[in-house]
Protein backbone atom coordinates (compact mmCIF):
# COMPACT_ATOMS: atom_id res chain seq x y z
CA UNK A 1 0.00 0.00 0.00
CA UNK A 2 1.01 3.62 -0.67
CA UNK A 3 2.38 5.41 2.35
CA UNK A 4 2.01 9.03 2.72
CA UNK A 5 4.60 9.50 5.48
CA UNK A 6 7.22 7.77 7.76
CA UNK A 7 7.06 7.93 11.22
CA UNK A 8 9.91 6.53 14.35
CA UNK A 9 8.54 4.64 17.05
CA UNK A 10 10.56 4.55 20.55
CA UNK A 11 10.25 0.55 20.36
CA UNK A 12 11.33 -1.93 17.32
CA UNK A 13 9.57 -5.18 16.48
CA UNK A 14 11.23 -7.82 14.75
CA UNK A 15 11.57 -11.27 14.42
CA UNK A 16 13.04 -13.71 16.55
CA UNK A 17 15.83 -16.18 15.25
CA UNK A 18 17.62 -17.04 17.64
CA UNK A 19 17.02 -19.08 20.63
CA UNK A 20 18.22 -16.03 23.37
CA UNK A 21 16.03 -13.68 21.96
CA UNK A 22 12.80 -16.24 21.64
CA UNK A 23 13.51 -16.68 25.98
CA UNK A 24 12.95 -12.90 26.15
CA UNK A 25 9.34 -13.07 24.30
CA UNK A 26 9.04 -16.24 26.70
CA UNK A 27 9.56 -14.70 29.88
CA UNK A 28 7.44 -11.76 28.27
CA UNK A 29 4.64 -14.20 27.69
CA UNK A 30 4.80 -15.87 30.83
CA UNK A 31 4.51 -12.82 32.73
CA UNK A 32 1.88 -11.23 30.70
CA UNK A 33 -0.24 -14.09 31.27
CA UNK A 34 0.29 -14.99 34.64
CA UNK A 35 -1.22 -11.10 35.52
CA UNK A 36 -3.94 -12.41 34.61
CA UNK A 37 -4.91 -16.14 33.99
CA UNK A 38 -1.87 -17.91 36.06
CA UNK A 39 -3.00 -21.32 36.04
CA UNK A 40 -2.40 -21.55 32.15
CA UNK A 41 0.57 -19.59 32.71
CA UNK A 42 2.49 -22.23 34.45
CA UNK A 43 2.36 -24.04 30.97
CA UNK A 44 4.33 -21.23 29.34
CA UNK A 45 7.43 -21.22 31.36
CA UNK A 46 9.45 -22.74 28.15
CA UNK A 47 9.21 -22.23 24.23
CA UNK A 48 6.38 -24.08 22.79
CA UNK A 49 6.80 -26.61 19.58
CA UNK A 50 5.02 -23.39 17.35
CA UNK A 51 7.64 -21.17 17.99
CA UNK A 52 9.94 -23.82 16.25
CA UNK A 53 9.52 -24.08 12.19
CA UNK A 54 8.79 -22.51 8.59
CA UNK A 55 4.44 -21.92 9.46
CA UNK A 56 5.57 -19.93 12.50
CA UNK A 57 7.12 -16.60 13.32
CA UNK A 58 7.45 -14.90 16.60
CA UNK A 59 7.96 -11.27 16.96
CA UNK A 60 9.73 -9.26 20.09
CA UNK A 61 9.08 -5.52 21.01
CA UNK A 62 12.41 -4.24 22.40
CA UNK A 63 12.64 -0.34 23.94
CA UNK A 64 15.44 1.51 21.68
CA UNK A 65 16.23 3.39 25.15
CA UNK A 66 17.50 0.22 27.11
CA UNK A 67 16.32 -2.69 25.28
CA UNK A 68 14.25 -3.86 27.45
CA UNK A 69 11.22 -5.84 26.14
CA UNK A 70 8.14 -4.28 25.84
CA UNK A 71 6.03 -7.11 24.04
CA UNK A 72 5.82 -9.98 21.51
CA UNK A 73 3.09 -12.19 19.77
CA UNK A 74 3.48 -15.00 17.40
CA UNK A 75 1.72 -15.77 13.73
CA UNK A 76 1.40 -18.70 12.27
CA UNK A 77 0.56 -19.56 8.69
CA UNK A 78 -1.56 -23.09 7.66
CA UNK A 79 0.57 -23.09 4.65
CA UNK A 80 2.52 -26.24 6.16
CA UNK A 81 -0.55 -27.40 8.55
CA UNK A 82 -3.71 -26.90 10.10
CA UNK A 83 -3.72 -23.49 12.37
CA UNK A 84 -4.01 -24.27 16.36
CA UNK A 85 -7.76 -23.13 16.68
CA UNK A 86 -8.41 -26.00 14.00
CA UNK A 87 -7.59 -28.82 16.99
CA UNK A 88 -10.87 -27.58 18.95
CA UNK A 89 -13.26 -26.41 15.86
CA UNK A 90 -13.40 -27.03 11.91
CA UNK A 91 -14.00 -23.89 10.03
CA UNK A 92 -16.21 -22.89 7.89
CA UNK A 93 -16.50 -23.14 4.07
CA UNK A 94 -15.94 -19.19 3.63
CA UNK A 95 -12.36 -20.20 5.20
CA UNK A 96 -11.48 -23.44 3.82
CA UNK A 97 -8.90 -23.54 1.57
CA UNK A 98 -7.74 -20.09 1.84
CA UNK A 99 -4.44 -18.81 3.01
CA UNK A 100 -4.69 -17.81 6.77
CA UNK A 101 -2.64 -17.16 9.54
CA UNK A 102 -3.63 -16.89 13.97
CA UNK A 103 -2.00 -14.15 16.14
CA UNK A 104 -1.52 -15.54 19.36
CA UNK A 105 0.35 -15.31 23.01
CA UNK A 106 0.16 -11.54 22.34
CA UNK A 107 1.04 -10.03 25.12
CA UNK A 108 2.65 -6.61 26.01
CA UNK A 109 4.69 -4.44 28.90
CA UNK A 110 1.97 -2.82 31.65
CA UNK A 111 3.78 0.22 31.19
CA UNK A 112 2.14 3.79 29.79
CA UNK A 113 3.83 2.63 26.21
CA UNK A 114 2.74 -0.84 26.51
CA UNK A 115 -0.99 0.25 23.93
CA UNK A 116 1.28 1.51 21.45
CA UNK A 117 3.19 -1.54 21.78
CA UNK A 118 0.11 -3.78 21.10
CA UNK A 119 -1.15 -1.78 18.35
CA UNK A 120 2.47 -2.02 16.73
CA UNK A 121 2.51 -6.04 17.18
CA UNK A 122 -1.15 -5.92 15.19
CA UNK A 123 0.60 -4.08 12.22
CA UNK A 124 3.38 -6.41 12.43
CA UNK A 125 0.62 -9.08 11.93
CA UNK A 126 -0.68 -7.38 9.43
CA UNK A 127 2.02 -6.66 7.48
CA UNK A 128 3.44 -10.32 8.21
CA UNK A 129 0.27 -11.33 6.42
CA UNK A 130 0.42 -9.08 3.00
CA UNK A 131 3.97 -10.48 2.37
CA UNK A 132 3.20 -13.69 2.75
CA UNK A 133 -0.06 -13.99 0.82
CA UNK A 134 -2.50 -14.29 3.65
CA UNK A 135 -6.45 -13.65 3.11
CA UNK A 136 -7.66 -13.69 6.46
CA UNK A 137 -6.05 -13.58 9.99
CA UNK A 138 -7.77 -15.38 12.88
CA UNK A 139 -7.07 -14.47 16.47
CA UNK A 140 -8.92 -15.76 19.43
CA UNK A 141 -10.03 -13.46 22.55
CA UNK A 142 -11.41 -14.28 26.04
CA UNK A 143 -13.72 -11.43 27.43
CA UNK A 144 -13.18 -8.37 27.65
CA UNK A 145 -10.23 -8.90 25.11
CA UNK A 146 -12.46 -9.47 22.30
CA UNK A 147 -14.28 -6.46 22.01
CA UNK A 148 -10.78 -4.95 21.35
CA UNK A 149 -10.89 -7.69 18.19
CA UNK A 150 -14.45 -6.24 17.56
CA UNK A 151 -13.01 -2.59 17.54
CA UNK A 152 -10.26 -3.78 15.11
CA UNK A 153 -13.23 -4.56 12.66
CA UNK A 154 -12.32 -8.37 13.47
CA UNK A 155 -16.06 -10.60 12.68
CA UNK A 156 -17.35 -13.87 14.57
CA UNK A 157 -16.06 -17.05 12.95
CA UNK A 158 -19.16 -19.10 14.68
CA UNK A 159 -21.43 -15.79 15.54
CA UNK A 160 -23.94 -19.02 16.69
CA UNK A 161 -21.62 -20.45 19.36
CA UNK A 162 -19.87 -17.57 21.33
CA UNK A 163 -17.31 -18.28 23.34
CA UNK A 164 -15.56 -21.89 22.33
CA UNK A 165 -13.40 -24.39 24.94
CA UNK A 166 -9.96 -23.98 22.86
CA UNK A 167 -7.49 -26.49 23.58
CA UNK A 168 -4.36 -24.43 22.86
CA UNK A 169 -5.25 -21.81 25.68
CA UNK A 170 -6.22 -24.13 28.35
CA UNK A 171 -9.84 -25.21 27.25
CA UNK A 172 -10.68 -21.85 28.09
CA UNK A 173 -13.79 -20.50 26.29
CA UNK A 174 -12.75 -18.04 23.47
CA UNK A 175 -14.40 -16.19 20.29
CA UNK A 176 -13.01 -17.16 17.26
CA UNK A 177 -12.46 -13.83 15.13
CA UNK A 178 -11.05 -13.50 11.72
CA UNK A 179 -10.22 -10.28 10.24
CA UNK A 180 -10.17 -9.65 5.91
CA UNK A 181 -6.18 -8.99 5.23
CA UNK A 182 -7.33 -8.19 1.69
CA UNK A 183 -9.70 -5.09 2.04
CA UNK A 184 -8.34 -3.22 5.05
CA UNK A 185 -7.71 -0.18 4.08
CA UNK A 186 -11.01 -0.10 1.73
CA UNK A 187 -13.25 -1.10 5.11
CA UNK A 188 -11.21 1.32 7.25
CA UNK A 189 -11.20 3.93 5.02
CA UNK A 190 -15.30 3.41 4.66
CA UNK A 191 -15.25 3.32 8.76
CA UNK A 192 -13.26 6.30 8.77
CA UNK A 193 -11.88 4.23 11.52
CA UNK A 194 -9.08 5.95 14.16
CA UNK A 195 -6.31 3.74 13.27
CA UNK A 196 -6.03 3.52 9.22
CA UNK A 197 -3.31 6.10 8.91
CA UNK A 198 -1.16 4.10 11.56
CA UNK A 199 -1.74 0.72 9.48
CA UNK A 200 -2.29 2.09 6.31
CA UNK A 201 -0.64 5.49 5.67
CA UNK A 202 2.52 5.77 7.51
CA UNK A 203 5.44 3.68 7.17
CA UNK A 204 7.34 2.60 10.09
CA UNK A 205 10.96 1.52 9.66
CA UNK A 206 10.69 0.49 12.87
CA UNK A 207 8.60 -2.66 12.25
CA UNK A 208 10.21 -5.07 10.39
CA UNK A 209 8.76 -8.25 9.46
CA UNK A 210 11.42 -9.59 7.04
CA UNK A 211 14.45 -11.76 7.93
CA UNK A 212 14.74 -15.72 9.12
CA UNK A 213 11.80 -17.96 8.66
CA UNK A 214 11.99 -19.18 12.44
CA UNK A 215 14.12 -20.31 15.17
CA UNK A 216 15.79 -23.54 15.15
CA UNK A 217 14.93 -26.00 17.29
CA UNK A 218 17.80 -26.76 19.61
CA UNK A 219 19.59 -30.31 20.18
CA UNK A 220 18.42 -29.93 23.81
CA UNK A 221 15.54 -27.94 25.80
CA UNK A 222 16.77 -24.76 27.02
CA UNK A 223 18.67 -24.57 30.49
CA UNK A 224 17.40 -23.38 33.75
CA UNK A 225 19.84 -20.38 33.67
CA UNK A 226 17.80 -19.04 30.64
CA UNK A 227 14.19 -20.29 31.95
CA UNK A 228 11.58 -18.22 33.82
CA UNK A 229 12.56 -18.78 37.03
CA UNK A 230 14.78 -16.23 38.47
CA UNK A 231 14.37 -13.99 35.59
CA UNK A 232 14.37 -10.36 36.47
CA UNK A 233 11.44 -9.82 34.23
CA UNK A 234 9.34 -12.31 35.62
CA UNK A 235 9.00 -9.87 38.62
CA UNK A 236 7.77 -6.84 36.38
CA UNK A 237 4.12 -6.17 35.75
CA UNK A 238 2.92 -6.66 32.08
CA UNK A 239 -0.47 -6.57 30.53
CA UNK A 240 -2.04 -9.79 28.67
CA UNK A 241 -3.74 -8.73 25.44
CA UNK A 242 -4.43 -11.85 24.30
Amino acid sequence: MPYRTTERLPFTIRRVDNQADLWKAVRMRHAAYDRHVPQFASQLTEPESSDYGDNSVVFIAESKLDGSTLGTARMETNLYGPLHVEESVTLPDWLRGRPLAEMSRLGVDNSRIGRMVKTALLKAGVLYCQDNGIDWALATGRAPIDRQYEQLTFVDVFPELGFVPLRHVGNMPHRVMAFDITTIEQRWTAAAHPLLNFFCHIRHPDIDVGGKAGVSRPVAAGSAAMGVAGAADVSEMYQLVA
